[in-house]
């Protein structure tokens, strides 16, 4: 089951950084954002997660509060998130069932080889948990600022 735009996402409970379980029901009240990415220490990556670490501020202000998605494990991710001070939490899907649940798992190419991967994608969640905006096949450059700015008009 795939979510869609202007539909409650149903709950789900997720292992993030900091020690942390993340239940979107919890969440409640507050505006949230779901940036997946392929992977941790990635020039593309770090540069995303630099972008939504320079804005958190500003997305604090809109009441909207940051996790990103990875395969990682919670050990290389509280690593990355340490090197680069990011004030969000990271959460780890090894298994792909968050990333099953928003439907980035998708056939990439590196090198002419083909694999299936996380394809960076961004989902702006309202108060309620309904999904009011999707960004599918993100170039970083840029978006965190498209997404701060939807995040403000909620």
């Amino acid at each position: 089951m795939s979510i869609a735009v202007n539909q409650p996402v149903p709950d789900f409970t997720a292992q993030a950084t900091s020690d942390q379980q993340v239940r979107l029901s919890d969440l409640a009240g507050k505006n949230v954002v779901i940036y997946f990415y392929p992977k941790d220490n990635t020039p593309g990556c770090t540069t995303e997660g630099q972008e939504f670490r320079d804005r958190e501020a500003d997305f604090a202000a809109a009441n909207t509060v940051i996790f990103g998605v990875s395969k990682d494990s919670l050990r290389v991710h509280e690593n990355f998130r340490a090197k680069q001070g990011f004030p969000f939490d990271l959460i780890s899907d090894p298994d792909e069932t968050l990333c099953k649940h928003f439907d980035v798992i998708k056939l990439k190419k590196l090198y002419g080889k083909e694999y299936m991967g996380i394809e960076r994608s961004t989902f702006l969640l309202d108060t309620q948990g309904v999904l009011r905006q999707e960004w599918r096949k993100v170039k970083v450059k840029g978006h965190a600022q498209e997404v701060l700015e939807a995040a403000q008009a909620l």
